[in-house]
């Protein structure tokens, strides 16, 4: 099924909830506050990414959001009757617009991990990814050990400079002496390589094309729509890691979403979505 008959298809499941079932959810005691707020407004605030294949893409003409994790946002929006309106999100913004109530949940291949457990709720993983290396094929860099005393482009924000690190010591390739994954810092790691961060994406991509990083690293997924000709991944990949759909510590939303992702995996509804929008190749 096209994009086109996908949204019309949510806009017309949107409009036979109804009037009276709106109410009746609203009135459900068993909804959370937070949910009951959400349909009384008839907006889900959600934040994505804007460049990413297969995950969320926005056209630059019509502004509509396609892939994967737009399809989800907008299922989430049609379970509570209300529909989804999309801000687009970095790594270094997503948590800041979720922590001020600009957004109520936030889709962007956002890597679930322990320590950000700890400021934001996540649901179960509804996709897993690893990081790798996007390099110009001039460069000669084909490995991990290649990129011995190079700049790498890395978003802010992300744990890509860490997990970097992290692959460089476990394959004996630096000592990583004084290396701390609390207090890890990007932009005065000296070790093996140096870090560059950027704001977003296409500014790594530009600086990876102009000379000023040697490599750009972060998920697999992401890169594939930087990968052009005259550019490869290299050979290694590492930290594998799990996306989820994020909201505000303890908010009553949380739960609720997670309810919806763990129904679309056991009956394999997100696993449809993942093939549609091209990401089990």
């Amino acid at each position: 099924m096209n994009k086109f008959f996908k949204a019309a298809a949510f806009a017309m499941s949107l409009a036979a909830f109804g009037a009276a079932s709106f109410q009746a959810a609203v009135a459900n005691d068993s909804v959370p506050p937070e949910v009951k707020a959400i349909q009384k407004r008839g907006v889900l605030k959600v934040g994505v990414k804007n460049a990413v294949v297969g995950f969320s893409v926005q056209d630059p003409l019509s502004g509509e959001y396609k892939g994967f994790e737009d399809d989800l946002a907008r299922m989430i929006a049609e379970k509570m009757g209300v529909k989804a309106e999309f801000t687009a999100v970095t790594a270094a913004t997503r948590t800041e617009l979720i922590d001020s109530g600009d957004l109520d949940v936030v889709l962007a291949t956002f890597t679930i991990t322990d320590e950000r457990k700890l400021h934001w709720d996540f649901t179960t993983p509804y996709y897993t990814d690893a990081d790798t290396v996007l390099v110009e094929d001039k460069s000669g860099i084909k490995t991990l050990k290649d990129l011995m005393g190079k700049t790498v482009g890395v978003s802010s924000g992300s744990n890509s400079a860490r997990a970097l690190v992290e692959a460089l010591i476990a394959n004996k390739l630096i000592k990583g002496e004084g290396y701390d994954a609390k207090t890890f810092d990007a932009s005065t790691w000296k070790e093996g390589v140096k870090f560059h961060q950027y704001d977003d994406y296409p500014a790594i991509s530009t600086a990876l094309a102009s000379g000023e990083v040697d490599a750009f690293c972060v998920d697999k997924s992401i890169l594939a729509i930087y990968k052009t000709k005259g550019r490869s991944y290299i050979a290694d990949s590492f930290a594998p890691q799990d996306y989820g759909a994020v909201t505000k510590k303890g908010s009553g939303l949380s739960a609720y979403v997670d309810g919806l992702v763990k129904g679309w995996l056991a009956d394999g509804t997100i696993k449809k979505l993942i093939h549609e929008n091209g990401l089990d190749k």
